[in-house]
């Protein structure tokens, strides 16, 4: 597990770096106006762009626990993990409904 979130990580930080870079690439191909020759470079920088660096590569993680499912995003932690903190009285402002 410890592998798949470091490898998330490394995602995180290549998208980052690249989000930019990838935006005005993808603009400059699907501008018909521009010159074929100079949409085809961008097409061609744009392959060049590591794959990790893509926004859809990415998916939602509990920082604790590194699992990917049911995810609470404004917590960014698993609902196994939220229930848990939430019952102990470490989350600020939540508390159980009754």
């Amino acid at each position: 597990m410890k592998y798949i979130i470091l490898k998330d990580r490394r995602r995180r930080v290549l998208y980052s770096l690249f989000e930019r870079r990838r935006a005005v690439f993808r603009s400059i191909i699907e501008n018909r106006s521009l010159p074929a020759r100079l949409r085809i470079q961008a097409y061609r920088a744009l392959v060049i762009i590591p794959r990790d660096s893509s926004v859809t590569r990415l998916r939602n993680r509990c920082t604790v626990t590194g699992r990917s499912r049911a995810i609470v995003r404004a917590f960014g932690l698993s609902r196994l993990q939220f229930r848990q903190l939430a019952l102990e009285g470490k989350l600020i402002g939540v508390k159980k409904a009754s």
